[in-house]
């Protein structure tokens, strides 16, 4: 039956431009690279946790730094941005540990930035100094020069109960008992309460 045939071979699609994709992208990076120097390529981002209890323990590059983490390393907010630091002002900081160590992170870069005049010759307040111009020591990748790397944790260990100390072998049974305990501490008091009305109404 000749009109069920679909003329597949006009509609699958093939990836044969690969290659050519590989070399597009290379040219792209060293055009961009060539185009910012002697700026890095990429920004400086915060150090983030990942979300939900399975990946917590895990941290990555985030979006930007906050307002807070800018203005206690004595970055101004407007300034961040032209001078390759990753700003995202809804993010705010949960935990005291996260905030310290990001503030930390932006003043080791403000410590070790360049900053060039705009203009030759005509130096700002906020450039570096004409000895730091000279040094040879440029930074491609913000990302290899201040890396965000995890720490290994301790991993578990199973023993028997015999090797146990005296009482962690009812560890279950006593966690069991503190949640039910908390549960009823209402019910408990308010029964203990009725007792005592009761008791003191009998003496009377």
């Amino acid at each position: 039956m000749v009109y069920f045939r679909k003329d597949w071979q006009r509609r699958v699609r093939t990836h044969f431009d690969q290659p050519g994709r590989k070399l597009r992208r290379r040219n792209a990076r060293l055009a961009k690279a060539a185009s910012v120097a002697p700026r890095p390529v990429d920004k400086l981002r915060p150090v983030v946790r990942c979300p939900t209890i399975k990946y917590n323990r895990r941290v990555k590059p985030g979006k930007g730094f906050t307002l807070a983490e800018l203005k206690d390393a004595g970055v101004p907010r407007k300034l961040a941005p032209t001078i390759g630091i990753a700003v995202d002002h809804r993010r705010v900081n949960l935990s005291t540990e996260s905030h310290s160590a990001n503030v930390s992170r932006l003043k080791e870069y403000r410590a070790r930035l360049i900053l060039f005049p705009r203009r030759t010759g005509q130096p700002k307040k906020a450039d570096s100094k004409p000895g730091e111009l000279k040094s040879s020591n440029i930074i491609r990748q913000t990302s290899t020069a201040l890396p965000i790397s995890n720490i290994a944790t301790k991993a578990f260990s199973e023993r028997k109960i015999s090797a146990m100390g005296k009482g962690e072998e009812a560890a279950y049974r006593r966690l069991r008992e503190a949640r039910s305990e908390k549960r009823l501490v209402g019910v408990r008091e308010k029964r203990a309460k009725a007792k005592a009305d009761e008791a003191s109404a009998a003496k009377k």
